[in-house]
C-alpha cells in the first residue's frame, strides 16, 4: 500500500471506521492490515507486562465463554473460555484463552497477572473459593469486550489478537494524548524505525 493509505487505515481502524470503503483498499488487504494492528497490541501486552493489584487494591476475577449461538438462542455452541480479571477504579484488566478452567490453571494465570497481596474477588465459581462478593466490574468488562467483537467472523482463531486489542484500547482510551497518536508510538515501539535508512 501507498503510505497515505496505511497511515489513514490504521488511523481509521483505531476510530472503528470503514475502511475499505473510506481508504478505498481491498477487503483481504484491510483484513491483513487489521490483522497487522491486533499483532501490534499483542505485543505491546507481552513487552509492558502490566500486572494488577497491589496492598490494598481490588481485583475482580472471572471466567465467559466467548463464541456464538446457534440460531441467536440457546447455549454457547463453539468458542473458547477467557479467563480474565480487572482492577477496581483504573482501566488495568487482562483476559487470557484458557484451555481448562481447573484450580491449577487458573491459578497459574492469576500467579503471572495479579500482584501478592491484593485483594481478589470473584463469584462462586467451582474453581475458586466463593468469597461471596459482587464482580460488577469483570460483568461489565465481559459485556463491553463482547460487544466490541461483535460482527467479527471466526473469532476462535484469532481470539488472542481480538482480546489484546480490546485491552490495549480500554488502558489508552483516556490518555492525554489521542488515542491515534498513541497507537502509532506503539508501532514504533514494536517496529524501531531503521536508524541506517533515516540517515540516508
Amino acid at each position: 500500500m501507498d503510505l497515505w493509505k496505511i497511515l489513514l487505515a490504521t488511523a481509521m481502524w483505531v476510530a472503528h471506521s470503514f475502511i475499505t470503503e473510506e481508504a478505498d483498499i481491498a477487503r483481504q488487504t484491510t483484513t491483513d492490515w487489521m490483522s497487522f494492528c491486533r499483532e501490534v497490541c499483542v505485543c505491546m501486552l507481552v513487552n509492558e507486562s502490566v500486572t494488577l493489584g497491589g496492598p490494598g487494591k481490588i481485583v475482580e476475577i472471572d471466567e465467559s465463554k466467548f463464541g456464538k449461538r446457534k440460531f441467536n438462542k440457546g447455549k454457547m455452541v463453539e468458542g473458547a473460555w477467557v479467563f480474565g480479571g480487572v482492577e477496581r477504579y483504573s482501566n488495568k484488566c487482562f483476559m487470557t484463552v484458557v484451555q481448562d478452567r481447573t484450580s491449577e490453571t487458573l491459578l497459574s494465570v492469576l500467579k503471572e497477572w495479579v500482584i501478592p497481596g491484593s485483594t481478589v474477588m470473584s463469584d462462586c465459581w467451582k474453581s475458586y473459593d466463593c468469597t461471596g462478593a459482587h464482580t460488577n466490574s469483570i460483568e461489565g468488562t465481559w459485556a463491553a469486550c463482547k460487544r466490541s467483537l461483535k460482527g467479527t467472523r471466526r473469532v476462535k482463531d484469532g481470539m488472542d489478537g481480538y482480546l489484546a486489542e480490546y485491552i490495549w484500547r480500554r488502558c489508552h482510551r483516556s490518555g492525554v494524548k489521542s488515542t491515534t497518536r498513541q497507537f502509532f508510538e506503539s508501532i514504533i515501539k514494536v517496529y524501531p524505525p531503521n536508524k541506517e535508512i533515516e540517515k540516508e
